[in-house]
């Protein structure tokens, strides 16, 4: 988990420094493709899983619960994060 975490500050850092360069100003596009990507190869990964599929029923509903709650998480937090980074300029 720390590597993906090492990682993410990685490209953080790599983006901090090159935000000025002209190519990455059009990168939206390649990342929702590779995005775009990834989630069609975890549905080919859970599709080919005969446990996964077997059990569907019981796993789906725990999914959308965490699904749910993970979601509604992420944007209370983004909420937050915005209003105290930025609401102080506002003033």
């Amino acid at each position: 988990m720390f590597i993906v975490i090492a990682i993410m500050f990685a490209g953080i850092a790599v983006g901090y420094f090159f935000r000025r360069w002209e190519r990455l100003k059009n990168i939206n596009f390649l990342i929702i493709i590779i995005i775009c990507l990834m989630l069609f190869l975890l549905g080919v990964s859970i599709g080919s899983n005969k446990l996964i599929v077997k059990n569907i029923g019981t796993l789906g509903w725990q999914a959308f619960i965490i699904g749910t709650a993970a979601t509604l998480g992420s944007i209370l937090a983004g909420w937050g994060l915005y209003r105290w980074l930025f609401k102080k300029r506002e003033k």
